[in-house]
């Protein structure tokens, strides 16, 4: 039988009483873990059984009936209401009313987007908003919209806006990669860079190579091009070379996507031997790689991109500005050679006509005068003093964290249990974990999970922790 009782609540919570009984009992219905016709507790119940005043219970109820969710039977109670009814949800009726939800990409970027507060979401991949600076890119909005406002009403340049990309080749520079303004081409952030790249080099049946683990929305959208993706073991200092030269000779790749600083899920970077061996085996078996430095910032300097050993004839760097300054402006950038940029603009072309050029306008105006250095120094310094707090308290209930990272915003952690069935277990009481398995594109079930460490400062995250995996 289903229980109808939703999880303990947080006095420590920065959400009211009332909005964490609505938010969990929201989610819980929308995961099926309240069926439809359940009876939910009285008034009375609840307010004895979670230490509540009724008042909170009866504003919570009444909320939760005017979102849709239960329907109030006089003389009876409160009950769940059908799933199809549920507008609010945010989910057509169809999918409201399918089997329960599967744990996968699609599942947890879904989740990501529910809006919950980010410290309910240790599992996402963004920082929480009062991390950022939302004065630095208000002010250079509003200086934007200052500007020539003609401009503001047309379509920008396909190649995208010319001084975003100049300051683009300054960036680049400071990395040790050459490159001129016309080999950038602007982009929807990574994930649309991603895609301009693959669906220029993959043919249905070609083989693509990622890292084992990475980023897992890139798995999806591979497949969707009829594209064969195998995994690369990560270790500590970058992939396994004896097994990446076994790979590429038997299976033949078109493109090999990594991380070499900042590796998502794990936060380690490559080492200057193994990048120099990467780029080796890409010239010997004719594979380009694609190196995504979305983490770029988040890093204090002198880690070494496979673009500057290559200066970009066999390597495709890609960049952007969401995980730093806002994933709402969706500035990202592809850097490559000067005949594939053509190429790829074309492409582009074809898909978007063009990107933003207010938001590229809003980067340009936040790089070029000199504010964004002294917000990173601030973003690098609270990560560094979180994530050494939070690995020695996950240490301390059994959590173990790799080691060999030092920077970056995310530990990749071994819980020693299915972080799958641990995952549906926090998502019942109102938090997003990211499960292991879904950073593998053979997404087999892992004792493994990434955690935000920035997102680690709820007592009701700790809480659930210490009660599922404390030992």
């Amino acid at each position: 039988m289903t229980s109808t009782n939703p999880p303990l609540l947080s006095r420590d919570s920065a959400e009211s009483l009332v909005e964490q009984i609505v938010r969990s009992v929201g989610l819980r219905i929308d995961d099926k873990l309240l069926r439809t016709g359940a009876r939910m507790p009285s008034i009375r119940q609840f307010s004895d059984l979670h230490a509540v005043s009724r008042f909170t219970v009866v504003e919570a109820y009444d909320r939760l009936v005017a979102k849709g969710y239960l329907e109030s039977r006089r003389g009876s109670g409160f009950y769940v209401r059908e799933r199809h009814a549920m507008a609010s949800a945010g989910y057509p009726p169809d999918a409201a009313a399918a089997t329960p939800p599967k744990l996968d990409v699609v599942w947890l970027v879904r989740n990501m987007f529910r809006q919950l507060p980010p410290q309910k979401m240790p599992g996402s991949g963004l920082l929480p908003n009062d991390w950022l600076d939302a004065d630095l890119i208000g002010n250079a909005l509003r200086a934007v919209g200052r500007s020539n406002q003609n401009l503001l009403l047309q379509y920008g340049v396909p190649q995208g806006f010319l001084p975003l990309r100049q300051q683009l080749q300054l960036k680049l520079a400071e990395l040790d990669i050459a490159a001129t303004p016309e080999q950038f081409i602007t982009t929807t952030g990574v994930t649309q860079g991603l895609d301009l790249v693959a669906r220029h080099f993959l043919q249905p049946g070609d083989t693509i190579f990622v890292d084992d683990p990475a980023w897992f929305l890139m798995f999806g959208s591979f497949s969707l091009l009829g594209a064969k993706v195998i995994g690369i073991p990560r270790l500590a200092d970058g992939p396994d070379i004896a097994r990446l030269a076994e790979m590429a000779a038997l299976h033949k790749p078109r493109l090999y996507v990594i991380n070499s600083v900042l590796h998502n899920p794990s936060s380690t970077s490559l080492s200057a031997a193994k990048a120099f061996q990467i780029l080796k085996l890409a010239e010997q078996h004719d594979f380009m790689i694609v190196e995504d430095d979305i983490y770029c910032d988040m890093h204090p300097g002198g880690a070494t991109r496979i673009a500057a050993l290559d200066q970009l004839q066999r390597v495709i760097y890609l960049g952007g500005f969401s995980k730093t300054l806002a994933a709402n402006l969706r500035v990202g950038f592809i850097a490559t050679s000067p005949e594939l940029a053509v190429q790829l603009a074309d492409r582009k072309i074809l898909s978007t006509l063009t990107t933003s050029e207010i938001g590229e306008r809003v980067v340009y105006k936040i790089l070029s005068e000199g504010r964004y250095r002294k917000h990173l120094d601030r973003l690098r310094s609270r990560l560094d003093s979180v994530r050494d707090a939070t690995t020695r308290r996950l240490d301390g209930i059994g959590i173990r964290v790799d080691t060999g990272s030092t920077s970056g915003m995310f530990v990749w952690a071994d819980a020693g249990c299915d972080t799958n069935l641990l995952t549906e277990n926090a998502m019942a009481e109102g938090y997003l974990l990211a499960p292991g398995c879904l950073f593998s594109p053979r997404q087999l079930p892992s004792h493994r999970m990434r955690i935000n460490v920035a997102t680690m400062e709820d007592a009701g995250v700790w809480g659930f922790l210490e009660r599922s995996v404390g030992r």
